[in-house]
């Protein structure tokens, strides 16, 4: 959609049951996860064209690239996995288990200086945080019911969880990996965003 006209400019068919979303930090690259294909759409924004279609982990239903845009990062829900993605080549270079027999990984974001990538466990009722070289597992917090959505705040040093049965936010310092706070909000939130604060 061109957001200066509202128009709509193209439309292109991926996989079913299309659900998340990710933008390349140049935002020339769009990842379209399907949660029936079990695969990530990869598709070039100038030109609206899907360039490959690529297989990930069971029931994919969030993204998200790394700083540098080499890499993505793609949870899979029913096989408690986590698939990376070398953006440049297009093929999986690892898959990582999610641990937690109870987890069906949901949420996925990527600190702003690359090191670490967080997944929420949904019925697991964590976060887990990764070292992205090595992918050994650095943490693994308990926050409120059922986190879905996740956001990391501009400068990675809380972790926001949205926790949909507990209708409640946990903000998690990613510093110590505890949670600090826990914000009651309206019914079932499942997703959660953050921006910057403006210049005064």
């Amino acid at each position: 959609m061109d957001a200066r006209t509202n128009e709509v400019v193209a439309s292109l068919a991926v996989d079913g049951e299309a659900e998340g979303l990710a933008i390349n930090p140049a935002g020339t690259l769009v990842c379209i996860t399907s949660e029936n294909g079990n695969d990530v759409s990869m598709i070039d924004a100038p030109h609206n064209v899907v360039l490959k279609t690529i297989a990930v982990g069971q029931r994919p239903r969030d993204a998200a690239f790394s700083p540098d845009g080499s890499l993505l990062y793609v949870p899979g829900e029913a096989d408690h996995s986590l698939s990376v993605i070398d953006v440049q080549s297009m093929t999986v270079i690892k898959t990582v288990k999610v641990p937690d027999e109870h987890s069906l990984p949901k949420g996925v974001a990527v600190s702003r200086d690359g090191r670490r990538i967080y997944v929420s466990t949904g019925h697991g009722g964590h976060v887990v945080a990764y070292d992205a070289k090595t992918f050994a597992v650095i943490a693994n917090v308990a926050v409120g019911a059922r986190p879905w959505g996740i956001a990391l705040s501009p400068d990675s040093r809380y972790l926001y969880t949205a926790n949909g049965p507990s209708n409640d936010v946990s903000v998690v310092d990613t510093e110590s990996m505890t949670v600090i706070a826990t914000v009651k909000v309206g019914n079932r939130p499942w997703g959660v965003a953050t921006i910057a604060a403006a210049a005064h």
